[in-house]
């Protein structure tokens, strides 16, 4: 049998290999150069090879200063959001294995469904510096500046039973939550089911959305909207008691490809972990990083409720205990946070 032959969309994909495995060793030494040598034997390549990786990263716009006898330093990692600046920031995995990057689109989440229906991969994503009809949960406008929030939806093909998936918003929120806090947003926590909150400001929103038959679920779009360089002139009046960003929680600019690249990181070990472990050690942190829980609550919606929230259900239903003792599965409504119990 002919050996395989080498293609041009292979050597495409191991330059975006080894570009990652550079960029990962300059962000593990932001503040220090790495020296030439470590880069080569991390490659295994030649000097020439390695200069050809360093040029690279550099015409897709991140700032790499060299000094002779010390070696190469990541200054600045560029703030487009495409494939080229989001993909060699990403671990191998299956999120992020090809990036639709679109200046503007009415819904990322609807791209994401075009591209599903149209046979796209699970872990494709669709991002987009803006969207005209951005949404969030009970069909609320998404609505944030361009160049200051990060907006993107991917497309998933789990093998779950469609009763099943409000685990896969737990999950990411879980993914997002921890994501938030690696990047300064140190006070991040779960208000249930899908908002990341910062002492009750929200700096994140999840929506997960299906297609699905009785049975099976054909395929679910995640869509995930932080706000990441937002100051707080940025966000209408009525929002700024409740909101906050990644800028405002850490003190530090965050580059948004590589705020999608650890979201996206996040979100695969989550949907991994409940892929081979189920639901238990997902709803257990989530548990740990949520907000709701401990708290007497009311919950909004066509019959109100108002309670002591006590537990996350093995379905991802809000467990409401009311004053007449009555223990309430609440699976859709907004929750309003009162008082710590």
């Amino acid at each position: 049998m002919p050996s395989p032959v080498a293609t041009a969309d292979d050597s495409h994909w191991t330059d975006l290999h080894q570009d990652a495995i550079v960029l990962a060793l300059l962000l593990e030494c932001a503040d220090d150069f790495v020296a030439g040598g470590v880069l080569c034997d991390k490659l295994d390549v030649p000097r020439a090879e390695l200069l050809k990786r360093i040029d690279s990263l550099r015409a897709r716009g991140y700032v790499i200063h060299t000094r002779g006898g010390l070696g190469y330093q990541l200054v600045e990692i560029p703030d487009q959001l495409g494939e080229a600046q989001i993909a060699p920031l990403l671990a191998s995995g299956e999120l992020g294995r090809k990036i639709h990057h679109f200046a503007e689109v009415e819904s990322t989440n609807d791209e994401a469904h075009r591209l599903a229906e149209a046979g796209a991969l699970h872990g494709e994503v669709v991002v987009a510096d803006f969207q005209t009809r951005g949404r969030g949960r009970r069909g609320r406008s998404w609505v944030a500046p361009r160049g200051k929030a990060l907006t993107f939806s991917v497309v998933l093909r789990p093998a779950i039973a469609p009763a099943r998936a409000p685990e896969i918003t737990i999950a990411a929120a879980v993914a997002a939550t921890e994501a938030a806090r690696e990047m300064g947003a140190v006070s991040a926590r779960i208000k249930w089911p899908n908002d990341v909150e910062c002492k009750g400001r929200k700096i994140a929103g999840l929506l997960t959305e299906l297609r699905a038959e009785p049975d099976r679920v054909r395929h679910a779009v995640l869509g995930v909207g932080v706000n990441v360089s937002l100051q707080m002139h940025d966000f209408p009046e009525e929002l700024r008691p409740v909101a906050t960003s990644l800028l405002l929680e850490s003190g530090e600019r965050q580059a948004r490809p590589l705020v999608c690249a650890r979201l996206l990181e996040h979100v695969e070990e989550w949907l991994s972990l409940h892929e081979t472990e189920g639901f238990g050690p997902v709803a257990d942190r989530w548990r740990e990083l949520s907000s709701t829980l401990g708290r007497k609550v009311r919950i909004t919606g066509a019959d109100p409720i108002e309670g002591d929230a006590v537990d996350l259900a093995e379905d991802g239903a809000l467990l409401v205990r009311t004053a007449r003792g009555a223990l309430v599965r609440v699976l859709a409504g907004d929750v309003e946070h009162c008082t710590l119990l």
